[in-house]
């Protein structure tokens, strides 16, 4: 399946209806996980970089410790929508028991499933110390962002997760229908590559909630810098983590939330 479609709206304005050269939209489509031959979750996606998207959630998941805990997987095109089928490695199968999700997740929905407020609000784990980084450094990875977005520049419909160093520039970027899946195909993308996170910037196009955070946690980033606003949840979520919270973020200003010794003048 493609990740982009061509339609032709009919487009109104002031001069009134008048014929369209053609917008490209993301496509979207049931993706379904399945360990082991059982169906875990069913999100709604953009068909790109799935096999990121199946490490990656299964990370954040903590369904698996390490991508080497994936023994196997498929990526199986249907005519409803894909499957991401994995076979896991022995003993793995145990961390399901109990924790399987039960309802389809609807577009960038991030807890849709979780059958217990437990589950939803789980603590995140703390990440390690990191290191600071200048506001010069973070203007730098905000500017790096947009042209990584390649998606949304045709479709300006679509979020993004990257991940950018202060040597080596922008390290990864993933794009999606979906916020959460975007953040899911860069944790899986970041760790076939074997990339650590405490020495970058997380870098998200969207508002920052707590699935958001948590994922962010999993994955070891204590940085986070996002264009939109957090929530009070995710801010609590961010100081029980240790995890510096950046957001509001544009090319002329941005605001720390949380820890902010990580970042200097």
């Amino acid at each position: 399946m493609e990740p982009l479609q061509r339609v032709s709206p009919i487009i109104w304005s002031g001069q009134g209806r008048g014929p369209s050269c053609g917008r490209v939209i993301p496509e979207e489509v049931p993706i379904a996980i399945t360990y082991d031959h059982n169906t875990y979750a069913v999100m709604m996606a953009t068909p790109a970089d799935l096999a990121d998207f199946a490490i990656g959630f299964s990370l954040t998941e903590e369904v698996i410790g390490h991508p080497s805990d994936i023994e196997e997987l498929e990526v199986l095109s249907h005519s409803e929508g894909v499957e991401l089928r994995m076979r896991l490695a022995p003993g793995r199968g145990e961390v399901l028991i109990g924790r399987r999700r039960r309802l389809a997740g609807p577009t960038g929905c991030g807890l849709c499933g979780i059958d217990s407020l437990r589950e939803a609000i789980r603590p995140a784990r703390q990440v390690g110390a990191g290191r600071c980084f200048t506001s010069g450094e973070i203007y730098r990875a905000l500017a790096a962002l947009p042209p990584a977005q390649l998606l949304n520049r045709q479709t300006k419909a679509v979020h993004a997760a990257a991940f950018w160093e202060p040597e080596a520039g922008l390290i990864a970027g993933r794009e999606d229908v979906g916020r959460h899946n975007a953040l899911d195909k860069l944790v899986g993308a970041l760790a076939c590559m074997e990339r650590p996170s405490a020495q970058g910037l997380l870098l998200l196009s969207c508002r920052l909630s707590i699935e958001m955070v948590q994922k962010a946690a999993v994955m070891g980033a204590p940085v986070i810098v996002a264009v939109s606003a957090p929530t009070a949840l995710a801010l609590r979520v961010a100081e029980a983590a240790e995890i510096t919270v950046i957001a509001v973020a544009r090319e002329d200003g941005f605001e720390v939330f949380t820890y902010p010794h990580r970042v200097i003048a």
